[in-house]
């Protein structure tokens, strides 16, 4: 069974910075947004260490908390070896877990975080994840020099952090249950259509978090899903419907909502781990769009050199309810 209920551990508090684009979509209330991709440094990539610092730091500042006060790091992105993760983590001494399930790296960290505060009874825990358009882009795709060209397919690498504060301290977010996803593989080779990637993967892992907490969609108020994507989120509500009989009435998807439909640079939406808790704790929380939803993060889990030899991508989702008070 890959569900489990969580008894006692609740998200008590997070921050957020958000990249050049995504201060001019539909959220305008970020904690911090940068006002260009070099954030005051001299690559992407020592910006998004940057960034994975100033919201730990800040985090950790409004908590009036110190390093010696928190008992684990759990944190990824999309870098090389979670380079950038790993990178930022050496200034705490703080001890570390990194992860990694590409855009479902967010949701991961709160399941391991999750497990680990139930079982070791530590009392705070850090989830910390990033993403940087231009670092992800040349990594994964193309570099935005090269000059290729996109379909409308094409989601938008979503620049931004955030850090989530983890405590036994009852608070208004309760983790209440997970579920972890198996990879599934659709003989996808586009990696262009991330959408129609991981959205399998993103039905996988909802089926069995409601067969086996025996529940059914209406549970919940709003599911959640990471960075499908527009046409990656019509996919899903078509995949369902015709194969398990479910209509998604109370569903959104962060990489689809969260910049506005005049953002023609950001082609379907956002894609990146950092595109659900963005939208998550600045737009859905902060608006109170309901007492109980699920999260599903999701992740498509290729490189480059998979892709150019033509090699069909897997994909993974991962669960995770929250009751709000």
């Amino acid at each position: 069974m890959a569900s489990k209920k969580v008894n006692n551990v609740y998200i008590k508090d997070a921050f957020s910075i958000a990249g050049p684009v995504e201060k001019r979509g539909s959220i305008q209330n970020y904690d911090l947004t940068m006002d260009d991709y070099y954030y005051k440094t001299k690559t992407f990539e020592q910006a998004e260490i940057k960034m994975q610092k100033v919201v730990v730091e800040n985090l950790l500042q409004k908590n009036h908390l110190l390093h010696s006060d928190i008992d684990l790091l759990v944190a990824g992105d999309l870098s090389n070896q979670i380079s950038v993760s790993s990178y930022a983590a050496s200034t705490y001494n703080i001890p570390f877990l990194g992860v990694y399930s590409a855009c479902a790296s967010f949701v991961e960290s709160l399941i391991v975080a999750s497990e680990m505060m139930e079982s070791k009874k530590k009392s705070n825990m850090l989830c910390v994840t990033s993403s940087h358009n231009l670092a992800a882009e040349k990594q994964f795709r193309f570099p935005i020099e090269y000059g290729a060209p996109k379909p409308n397919t094409t989601t938008f690498t979503a620049t931004g952090a955030v850090a989530s504060l983890l405590t036994k301290e009852p608070s208004k977010i309760k983790i209440e249950s997970y579920t972890i996803g198996t990879i599934v593989d659709m003989g996808i080779t586009d990696a262009t259509h991330m959408g129609a990637v991981m959205a399998p993967a993103a039905a996988k892992v909802l089926i069995s978090h409601l067969t086996e907490l025996n529940r059914t969609v209406d549970y919940y108020d709003l599911i959640l899903t990471g960075d499908l994507g527009c046409i990656g989120a019509k996919i899903l509500g078509e995949y369902l419907k015709r194969n398990h009989g479910i209509r998604l009435k109370n569903h959104l998807d962060a990489g689809c909502e969260l910049y506005l439909k005049s953002q023609e640079e950001t082609y379907a939406g956002a894609s990146g781990p950092v595109a659900l808790p963005l939208y998550l704790f600045n737009k859905v929380l902060k608006q109170k769009k309901g007492k109980r939803i699920l999260i599903i993060g999701t992740g498509s889990l290729h490189n480059l050199f998979f892709v150019n030899q033509k090699l069909s991508i897997p994909s993974i989702a991962h669960a995770v309810s929250l009751e709000v008070a």
